[in-house]
């Protein structure tokens, strides 16, 4: 099995997670309040993860690097609003039918790597993205 099958895999055991744990842990909390000490936990965890490697010493060589810095701020700003209204949306819904909504991300993901990347997918990757949007339209009814 490839490795970035692997890590794949185990992304989406943590997101399920990200599901169960939020949905519990908002039972008495705003969501913007339980997003942002989420933030602050993923931080710290994230920043010892980078020093255990050794790379605390790569930050400035990124901020130094104008655009890939800029990038990475965009990416961190648009990961903040999916957070803030997956919570929002965790809070008052089901997870049975906000994660799979949530998913719909991968149908938008992979028409903008097509456009913006030119990158080419297959008839078989082409009907799986299709089918991902067919399954966020179906568990949106009930």
């Amino acid at each position: 099995m490839p490795l970035w099958l692997i890590y794949a895999i185990l992304a989406a055991v943590s997101a399920a997670l990200v599901s169960i744990f939020g949905k519990i842990g908002l039972k008495n909390f705003d969501p913007n309040t339980a997003t942002a000490i989420r933030a602050i936990i993923m931080a710290i965890f994230l920043v010892g993860i980078v020093a255990f490697e050794g790379n605390l010493g790569k930050i400035p060589e990124i901020i130094n690097q104008k655009k890939t810095f800029l990038f990475i701020i965009l990416s961190g700003i648009a990961g903040a609003t999916s957070w803030l209204f997956y919570f929002m949306a965790l809070k008052i819904g089901k997870v049975s039918q906000v994660a799979p909504i949530d998913k719909l991300s991968v149908v938008i993901a992979t028409v903008a790597a097509i456009l913006f990347f030119g990158e080419k997918i297959s008839i078989v990757n082409g009907v799986g993205v299709a089918l991902i949007a067919l399954g966020v339209f179906l568990t949106s009814l009930s």
